[in-house]
């Protein structure tokens, strides 16, 4: 077999402009946010130089702030709990249907739909029973009429409704994700272990489980990233009410930005959100990291 040997000059010369379009999309919106951050600008009149004073009022003066990133994570969290699930549900798929595939790709479909249409259909099932609410009504229906909610309008049980709204949508997502994770091992190991009389479940802990490894640390990293930039299920069910009750950081910063015209400020609010992306994808990857050498 042939190596096709390329100078490095001609490697550099065709990565570059991707390399510049990457750069001029990703990191230099990045730094010019962050030097947005230390101004006091409403993005109309003159901005002024404030240094450090935005994020000081974001992490001790901004009654938001905190609990909006406290629910982002909580949000991140709650999106890394179906992943497990996705698995146990790859397997049975891969193990007991012959087109599972075909099962898989109709539990994606609510990823394919709009966010727009996701959010005004689940508005629609959480409305009260007097506006035709689908869920209140089948509660009701069942004598469970202690347990009708206001899903979207209480304080204490709207983020959790959003929640449930998030992981219904991106199952199918992860789903297919493990499913294409477990149909890649190949058929051999599993022969070889029968023999050796693991097979079933059994099989799943010692095979399945430290080979999917890889395929299970990208469905947490995009779950986990995904959800600490959770913005458009928010705004559209609840633009972050009701009394900043459903407020992420994303949403936070958007109506700093655009509402309150405190483009500075909201600025600072996006950095902090670049900088716990990067200290999470750094933690997710060095916790797998140490299971990808356990397990090799």
């Amino acid at each position: 077999m042939k190596v096709l040997k390329v100078p490095a000059r001609t490697i550099a010369v065709f990565v570059l402009p991707c390399l510049l379009l990457y750069v001029c999309l990703v990191f230099v919106p990045i730094l010019v946010s962050f030097g947005t951050s230390l101004l006091n600008w409403d993005g109309i009149t003159t901005a002024k130089f404030t240094g450090l004073s935005n994020f000081r009022d974001m992490f001790w003066n901004d009654p938001v702030f905190w609990p909006s990133v406290r629910r982002t994570l909580l949000y991140a969290v709650a999106s890394m709990l179906e992943i497990p699930l996705c698995l146990f549900f790859a397997i049975l798929l891969s193990r007991y249907l012959k087109k599972g595939n075909t099962l898989a790709s109709i539990y994606f479909t609510p990823v394919i739909l709009s966010v727009v249409i996701i959010g005004q259909l689940w508005k629609t099932i959480y409305n009260p029973t007097s506006m035709g609410g689908m869920l209140n009504g089948v509660l009701i229906a069942l004598g469970l009429d202690s347990w009708t909610h206001n899903w979207l309008t209480e304080p204490k049980i709207a983020m959790f409704s959003l929640y449930f709204v998030s992981l219904w949508q991106y199952f199918g997502y992860h789903l297919l994700i493990q499913y294409t994770g477990v149909q890649n091992i190949p058929d051999e190991i599993y022969e070889a272990a029968k023999i050796d009389g693991a097979e079933g479940f059994k099989a799943d802990r010692y095979i399945t489980m430290p080979l999917i490894v890889p395929i299970f640390k990208i469905s947490i990293v995009l779950a986990f990233i995904g959800s600490l930039q959770a913005f458009d299920l928010v705004m559209v069910m609840t633009a972050g009410g009701p009394a900043h009750a459903t407020d992420v950081i994303s949403t936070h910063m958007y109506n700093s930005s655009f509402l309150s015209l405190k483009y500075g400020y909201g600025s600072a609010i996006a950095t902090f959100l670049v900088l716990l992306c990067l200290v999470c994808t750094a933690i997710i990857n060095s916790i797998f990291n140490k299971l990808e050498k356990k397990y090799s």
